[in-house]
């Protein structure tokens, strides 16, 4: 069977523990990496002593929603927030440096048109000069409208594009199976499509989004025919259990 490796997302997983006590879960678990949403109210130096213990990488983290009261879901495609875009990279890339974590998502937000287009792409450029130095990657996610009605960024083609647009080959994108998989389907020719623009690939069951081992998508099938396809970095599990996260990890033994 071809290899398979995973991620543990502890933004949904292991998520009734710090994140120190996080990362040695999902090493326990036989993960071979880690991912984060939102870590900054947890100290850089906790989560590097739990990363060296266990010699888990880890993957990527998100730049912050903005005013989450105001519906704010990132910042960096909005018109008019472009100080408080680049204040939110920075912050990521400050932390992504202490904890050597690989990548930064830079969240676009909730806008649409040619403004917010151009906006996002000038606040991509400005990312990717800050994070070259530092051997840190810019990732981009199309996330589904159905979960996040107005974001500015669904269309994986149009992730494409922008990415062209900025002309930096340090920017990739996050392609989430779970939101592409609700944003039109054919995730193994999509991906194939798109291969030189895809920096990390997420999984979770669709259309619950809890474990990824029933739903619309025959992962046990799907993750190694990608790998087949050329993808060769680790799959992220970013999933919601149903329960105890240890509870539900049967579904790894289909990789094992």
């Amino acid at each position: 069977m071809t290899a398979v490796k995973l991620s543990a997302n502890l933004g949904f997983l292991f998520s009734d523990r710090d994140l120190p006590r996080a990362i040695h879960a999902a090493h326990d678990a036989g993960f071979a990496a880690v991912e984060l949403h939102w870590p900054y109210a947890t100290e850089p130096s906790e989560l590097r002593a739990a990363l060296d213990m266990t010699g888990l990488p880890v993957l990527g983290l998100n730049t912050v929603c903005g005013k989450i009261a105001n519906g704010e879901f990132g910042l960096a495609a909005v018109p008019g927030r472009e100080a408080d875009a680049r204040a939110a990279i920075d912050q990521a890339l400050t932390y992504a440096q202490a904890i050597k974590c690989r990548n930064v998502h830079v969240m676009a937000g909730r806008a649409e048109g040619a403004v917010a287009e151009g906006t996002f792409a000038a606040n991509l450029a400005y990312a990717a000069a800050q994070a070259r130095d530092h051997g840190i990657g810019i990732l981009i996610e199309p996330l589904n409208l159905r979960d996040v009605p107005g974001y500015f960024l669904s269309d994986l083609d149009k992730a494409a594009r922008i990415i062209e647009a900025v002309g930096d080959v340090n920017v990739h994108i996050m392609f989430d199976c779970y939101h592409m998989q609700i944003m039109g389907g054919d995730l193994l020719n999509r991906i194939r499509a798109h291969l030189p623009f895809i920096g990390h690939v997420q999984f979770a069951a669709v259309p619950d989004r809890q474990e990824p081992d029933h739903g619309e998508v025959d992962f046990a099938w799907l993750l190694p025919a990608i790998v087949d396809a050329g993808y060769h970095g680790p799959f992220g599990a970013e999933y919601k259990p149903w329960g105890w996260t240890e509870d539900g990890l049967g579904w790894m033994s289909r990789f094992q």
